[in-house]
């Protein structure tokens, strides 16, 4: 899952920001802390297969946390044999 600038909002409403490390936009900082996450402020955090970042200017690291997340994920899924 990713989401960036207000999209937190949605993991928020969802119930999945709380217990997670999280940055977002500013203007929703209290929401996300008030929902149960950590604000953090770095570009991108990545926290339990969610990727978040504050906001579009920043969109080549997001992009870059994304695909990294992908390529490394491994969260109990079974491979079928081919």
């Amino acid at each position: 899952m990713a989401a960036i600038c207000h999209a937190p909002w949605l993991l928020i409403e969802v119930g999945a920001a709380k217990g997670r490390r999280m940055t977002s936009f500013a203007s929703i900082s209290t929401d996300v802390v008030n929902a149960g996450a950590e604000r953090q402020d770095p570009p991108v955090v990545a926290d339990q297969g969610i990727v978040t970042s504050r906001n579009p200017g920043e969109l080549d690291a997001f992009s870059a946390k994304i695909i990294e997340e992908i390529e490394q994920w491994n969260h109990g899924v079974r491979r079928l044999a081919a």
